[in-house]
């Protein structure tokens, strides 16, 4: 194929052609080769086609990490239908909402999800069969598969559709302009769908032809970039579930840089069974979310024999979703001293925007030209403005919110002059040298006595408490202040105890009185979001 779009299916394809037979997935015991990787998703593609499913249809994907999920992502781009990634933690009205809402054509799913999915499915009016596809456990499909009872139609298994398939490319050609859709829970609200054009988001989240270097110009250019030798295999360890943005982006950046992609596949977070992957697979980076990956891998790394795990060519580790506290960042930094350990920013809806300045000491970004800080009229802050105003991006950003104009309006508006911007929520300001703290999202700020309380300012004091494994801050009602700043905290182990007055006296040297906890709750565990993130709404039903 020749003159190749800004398309991930063919930057995909370019990718094969210049290094078939290197390694490009590992996923449990499943290895695949580029070349195996593309066959298989061709595969997927033509099955979709036989089954009348036009170019922009929308298709599922509901299953854990497993090279079937990356195999359907990429085949579903090659037949220029669109992959919608699905919570596997939703129970059954969350799913059936996100069926419906993103008008699903067919859906590709796990045989232990089941009947999850029997249960979102029964009695939904269709204008159109569902195509099923069950990524089976090897025992088959069962004859009481409840999916079938539920939909009124018999899913076909995945190998099997494989196995009748084509394994060769043969399709029509692409566009740059064909979606990249990326659900996403946000703060408020049902999940909704934010969609990409595919040059855009290759742009904003894929490296653009790699990390550190001049954006390439033609999607041929890329081959240039690719190290064809083995040497340039680079292994890099996707810890989250690929049913987020975060994992996403970390896997195609993998494969736009011809590297292999190495998917964390068990169903719970085990920082022993991570560690030794890096060690088996060799890998250079990994992709984590925040505290809650990170901690667990640093203290493993502490307590662990000399010798027992092999990170010697571990160069960066990588948190997006979240950020690193400064306690786990130093934790890890002391595990990891040849590694370099970075946070990013970004979001659903603008893409990859900075990353953490080596040695900051909270979220203060180095931005790209193409963000800024805006003003209420949406007029860009000047640098040493020294108010606070909405973080923004313009340029290559999102189309809008799937079926949903007025979000679309309120988070992608155009200013006076013309420019489109995407202002997902985050407050921040800009410094005299132009460098931008993140001080939080404007929707969980906490407001006591006409103070504006950004949580993760707090949490990071309380977690430099020597007895603080972890924290959430969240404001709850005051009769006299309107809202008090609360604490979640689990401590560490060992620990014999902590007092809100204890606390108070350590927080007070990091941050404003008015900041300080007022009230504590101690807890074995700090609730989590489905993408390893804490989650705010379940702290506050914790008090």
């Amino acid at each position: 194929m020749t003159d190749r779009q800004f398309n991930l299916a063919d930057l995909f394809e370019l990718v094969v052609d210049t290094v078939p037979d290197r390694l490009a997935l590992v996923a449990g015991d499943v290895r695949l080769t580029y070349r195996q990787l593309d066959a298989r998703a061709n595969r997927l593609a033509h099955h979709l086609e036989s089954v009348g499913l036009a170019p922009g249809a929308h298709v599922g994907i509901l299953a854990r990490n497993r090279a079937e999920w990356v195999e359907s992502m990429v085949g579903c781009y090659k037949a220029r239908t669109v992959p919608v990634n699905l919570n596997f933690r939703y129970v059954a009205p969350e799913l059936r909402y996100v069926v419906d809402n993103a008008d699903l054509e067919a859906l590709v799913y796990e045989q232990e999800l089941s009947q999850l999915v029997a249960d979102s499915l029964e009695g939904a009016a269709r204008d159109r069969p569902l195509d099923l596809l069950v990524i089976d456990d090897g025992d088959g499909v069962p004859d009481t598969d409840p999916v079938a009872g539920a939909s009124g139609t018999v899913p076909t298994r995945y190998e099997d559709a494989l196995r009748g398939a084509d394994d060769g490319r043969g399709f029509a050609p692409r566009s740059p302009d064909d979606l990249y859709i990326l659900y996403t829970g946000g703060t408020t609200g049902m999940p909704k769908g934010v969609m990409w054009r595919q040059e855009d988001i290759f742009f904003a989240a894929m490296g653009g032809g790699g990390w550190g270097a001049e954006p390439i110009d033609s999607a041929d250019e890329l081959a240039g970039r690719l190290n064809p030798d083995e040497t340039g295999r680079i292994p890099m360890l996707v810890v989250g579930p690929l049913m987020h943005g975060n994992a996403q982006w970390a896997m195609w950046n993998a494969f736009m840089m011809a590297g292999t992609t190495v998917l964390y596949t068990q169903h719970h977070f085990d920082p022993d069974r991570i560690l030794r992957l890096i060690g088996d697979e060799g890998v250079v980076s990994s992709a984590l979310v925040g505290d809650a990956m990170a901690r667990p891998l640093a203290e493993s790394l502490a307590a662990a024999v000399p010798g027992t795990y092999d990170v010697s060519t571990l160069l960066v580790i990588g948190s997006g979703g979240a950020m690193l506290s400064a306690t786990v960042k130093a934790d890890l930094a002391a595990q990891l001293p040849g590694a370099m350990i970075m946070d990013r920013f970004g979001s659903s809806e603008a893409g990859a925007q900075g990353a953490v300045e080596v040695g900051a000491s909270g979220p203060t970004f180095v931005m790209s030209d193409d963000t800024a800080v805006l003003d209420d009229d949406l007029r860009p802050l000047a640098p040493g403005d020294g108010r606070i105003g909405r973080l923004a991006r313009t340029g290559r950003i999102p189309v809008g919110y799937y079926k949903d104009d007025a979000k679309t309006a309120a988070t992608f508006p155009t200013d006076a002059d013309g420019v489109r911007w995407s202002v997902p929520g985050d407050l921040a300001s800009i410094a005299p040298d132009g460098v931008i703290t993140v001080h939080g999202r404007g929707s969980a700020s906490i407001n006591s006595g006409g103070e504006k309380i950004f949580p993760e300012e707090v949490e990071a004091a309380v977690k430099a408490h020597p007895d603080v494994y972890d924290a959430i801050v969240v404001g709850l009602p005051d009769e006299r202040f309107g809202e008090r700043v609360a604490a979640v905290v689990r401590l560490r182990d060992g620990a014999g105890g902590l007092g809100l007055d204890d606390l108070g006296h350590h927080c007070r040297s990091h941050v404003a009185g008015y900041k300080v906890p007022r009230q504590l709750l101690l807890v074995d565990e700090i609730p989590l979001t489905a993408a390893g993130k804490p989650d705010t709404k379940a702290a506050k039903a914790l008090f």
